[in-house]
């Protein structure tokens, strides 16, 4: 069984992407006011080079993409962090519980990038 430190650890975590997430988005919704564009406009598809590149021009929808990207990453670092857990407690049945589910979350997102 996982101790109650980890449990705290794992809740500390998810907060805190949390946070980003919201920090990274209401920048970026911040920013596409300043620049007098609607947030309903739509916006340009993903791209992790012009991401990063649009962070350092603050670009609207780097930090918009950004903020996305964080909100899926916070239940994906849910499930590594508690297939760490259970591997730490020999807990060998709940980790490839937990290794299914990350190959099906893969699965979906890999379907999507090849359908879009």
């Amino acid at each position: 069984m996982r101790s109650p430190d980890f449990e705290r650890l794992i809740g500390r975590l998810l907060i805190a992407t949390t946070y980003l997430a919201v920090a990274f988005l209401t920048l970026g919704v911040g920013l596409l006011i300043a620049a007098g564009i609607s947030p309903l406009a739509g916006g340009p598809p993903l791209d992790l080079g012009d991401v990063v590149a649009g962070v350092a021009a603050l670009s609207p929808a780097a930090f918009l993409w950004l903020g996305i990207l964080a909100v899926i990453a916070t239940p994906l670092t849910r499930v590594v962090a508690a297939a760490i857990g259970f591997a730490r407690a020999g807990d060998h049945l709940m980790v490839g519980v937990a290794i299914g589910i990350l190959i099906v979350i893969t699965f979906g997102i890999v379907s999507a990038l090849i359908a879009g």
